[in-house]
């Protein structure tokens, strides 16, 4: 998990603990959008979720180092190199 300090360091925090804990509220089979991240972890009002997004897709690839989750596309896991486009985090299979 991240050991950065600061503010960055503390969202990088809170999103990865976003990302278990939703899906610790799903089925073991079910898989999140790092969108529910942000959103989960935003305080505000309106769209500003969105400038978390990028965070949140850091997150779920340091719990992936982690071996925490895994990133997917197609249903099918893929590796932080092979990433392109929308993707979904679940607990590894």
């Amino acid at each position: 998990m991240t050991d950065d300090s600061g503010e960055e360091g503390a969202i990088g925090r809170r999103l990865e603990r976003a990302i278990l804990d939703l899906l610790d509220r799903r089925a073991p089979t079910s898989s999140i959008c790092p969108s529910d991240a942000a959103r989960a972890v935003h305080t505000g009002d309106g769209e500003g979720w969105r400038a978390l997004m990028e965070p949140a897709r850091r997150a779920a690839r340091r719990l992936v180092d982690a071996g925490e989750v895994e990133i997917t596309q197609g249903g099918e896991p893929v590796t932080a190199d092979e990433v392109r486009g929308p993707i979904r985090i679940r607990r590894p299979r």
